[in-house]
């Protein structure tokens, strides 16, 4: 299992136990991922730590001073 960590900028839009499908989106030198429909967004990821995955299952939604977050597990 692989859990990764996305910025979410509104309360409630998924919560513990949502299923998730991901989206994949490239830049010149790393790739991010989004929870789709736009619901919240990964960091930048180089070529070898990609996401296999597109659907994963929300373990963990939180506030942080800068923010909400949301944890997320994926098999891989």
């Amino acid at each position: 299992m692989r859990q990764m960590e996305f910025t979410m900028s509104r309360p409630n839009l998924v919560k513990p136990g949502d299923e998730v499908d991901i989206t994949e989106g490239k830049l010149p030198s790393s790739y991010y991922y989004t929870i789709e429909p736009a619901v919240a967004m990964s960091g930048n990821y180089s070529t070898p730590d990609r996401l296999k995955s597109r659907h994963g299952i929300v373990k963990e939604v939180g506030e942080t001073s800068r923010g909400y977050y949301v944890l997320a597990e994926f098999d891989e």
